[in-house]
């Protein structure tokens, strides 16, 4: 028997045969939804974002309410960390309260996990993303995404193009499908944006988009993530979309039918164009949807042991 998910900080909480169980529970969830409405009823969740988002944390509102549970959202503007409270004494203050699960965003890494470990016995603590670290429900729907798309895992050949080194999606998803046994991950960008640690383990490494594109039908691109870059040049929007970007001339370079993912927020023109960003291509407004079936699944996981 599984042993129960008790948190998800990081991909590697979860063994191999966990994640499939996850995966293969939010794609029942695509298909009939409202066979899993209100399975959680009177259960609470609580947001708790240091950081902007729009995608993950609508989402977990949306897959909890689905279930039935009780949403808090707290940001960190408005909160009482405005007034000098740590994210310590600020998660004591929640749990005080009996959240079931408690979905933490914050710029520090690791801090998801230091909350895990002390949580009481009962609360489920989700990384909603840690600094450069981790994502690793992001990683859930671009996996569900992906495998929704190929019959033959072993078979993907994927492109994640962009700024790799600042990316907690990039490093999350190369953990996960390299876990779940994907063909091949190729990694490509600026050099001052490809990491130096060992997130590159297991993948092959391009200088150039437009050799890292042939042969591939998958292509995930990522945005410069400007708000962690200190001391590197950010390139102007129009040069880096002339040596980095997304356009329907690049895409032809690729396997016919290849599908193109961005995790968001997409700068348009930047790292892709609108033409593709918009085409039949395009899997992002999947991903979106995805989001909503892979958290519910997920919520649905780490609070089976209490149900």
């Amino acid at each position: 028997m599984t042993e129960p998910l008790n948190h998800f900080t990081d991909v590697s909480d979860a063994s191999r045969t966990q994640l499939e169980q996850l995966l293969e529970l939010a794609h029942q969830i695509s298909l009939d939804i409202r066979a899993f409405e209100n399975t959680r009823t009177g259960r609470m969740l609580v947001n708790l974002f240091y950081e902007a988002s729009t995608r993950t944390r609508v989402s977990f509102e949306a897959a909890a309410k689905r279930l039935g549970m009780h949403v808090i959202n707290i940001s960190a503007i408005g909160s009482s960390v405005e007034k000098g409270e740590t994210l310590l004494d600020t998660f004591y203050t929640i749990q005080a309260m009996g959240p079931d699960c408690l979905v933490v965003r914050h710029p520090e890494e690791g801090n998801a996990t230091k909350l895990a470990e002390i949580a009481e016995p009962g609360i489920h603590v989700i990384n909603a993303g840690d600094g450069t670290a981790a994502h690793p429900s992001q990683a859930l729907l671009d996996t569900l995404t992906l495998k929704q798309s190929f019959d033959d895992f072993s078979k993907v050949c994927l492109v994640m193009a962009g700024d790799i080194r600042h990316s907690r999606v990039a490093r999350s998803d190369i953990k996960m499908l390299k876990t779940l046994g994907i063909g091949e991950i190729r990694l490509v960008g600026p050099p001052e944006f490809m990491p130096g640690d060992g997130t590159t383990d297991g993948t092959t490494v391009f200088t150039s988009l437009d050799d890292a594109i042939q042969g591939a039908n998958a292509i995930m691109m990522l945005r410069i993530q400007k708000e962690r870059i200190s001391g590197l040049h950010i390139p102007d929007a129009d040069e880096y979309h002339r040596e980095w970007g997304l356009t329907a001339d690049r895409l032809n370079l690729a396997e016919p039918g290849c599908h193109v993912l961005h995790p968001g927020p997409m700068n348009r023109g930047v790292e892709i164009a609108s033409g593709v960003a918009d085409g039949s291509h395009s899997r992002i407004r999947r991903q979106v949807r995805n989001g909503l079936y892979a958290r519910m699944a997920l919520l649905l996981t780490l609070t089976r042991a209490q149900a």
